[in-house]
């Protein structure tokens, strides 16, 4: 079983993330956990994220506080590609094959691996992404240039966000500009 292991310093507001990659039964976990400072509050969440042996998210959790409010989220995927949010369908996600859990930067790993894509190749990337704050799974759509064996150029349009991201050898990014910074 193959587990990597990362922490990103947040570069927005003081926060820090903690992830790790585990190979399991089937497929692949990450776990983590992230504190950091929302809407000039203090948040802590936990997260977990399954997906099957090709990258296809399986099922999301993600628990904790933002403030005073408390968060708690169950994120599922059928077989046919239905998306759930505490048991109740997400319309709209047909097509989506990841979730993004938009605090943290662990999530691109597993959508980097499933489109595996090599120097020159490019792929939009639509998700299930998950705002923890607000409590909606929505369509968001991205897209993933891969420029050399480390960058890929990002583009998030919803979020008039583009950048390029550095991406480690076991695909957690390192450098998401102007967001986080991993720290090792």
């Amino acid at each position: 079983m193959a587990n990597d292991a990362i922490l990103w310093r947040r570069l927005d507001a003081p926060g820090h993330d903690a992830c790790r990659l585990e190979e399991i039964e089937g497929g692949w976990r990450l776990d983590g956990a992230a504190v950091f400072r929302h809407g000039g509050k203090p948040a802590s969440l936990v997260y977990q994220v399954a997906c099957d042996s090709v990258w296809r998210t399986r099922e999301g959790m993600v628990q904790g506080w933002m403030g005073t409010d408390r968060i708690d989220f169950r994120v599922g995927r059928t077989a046919d590609g239905v998306w759930t949010l505490n048991d109740r369908i997400a319309p709209h996600l047909n097509g989506c094959d990841d979730l993004d859990l938009g605090f943290t930067p662990a999530t691109n790993l597993t959508q980097l691996r499933r489109v595996a894509l090599e120097i020159g190749q490019a792929a939009d990337v639509p998700v299930a992404w998950l705002d923890v704050s607000t409590g909606t799974l929505d369509l968001l759509h991205q897209r993933y240039e891969r420029r050399t064996r480390e960058g890929y150029w990002y583009a998030a349009p919803q979020f008039d966000y583009v950048a390029l991201l550095e991406v480690r050898g076991d695909g957690f990014v390192k450098m998401y500009p102007g967001l986080w910074e991993a720290e090792c």
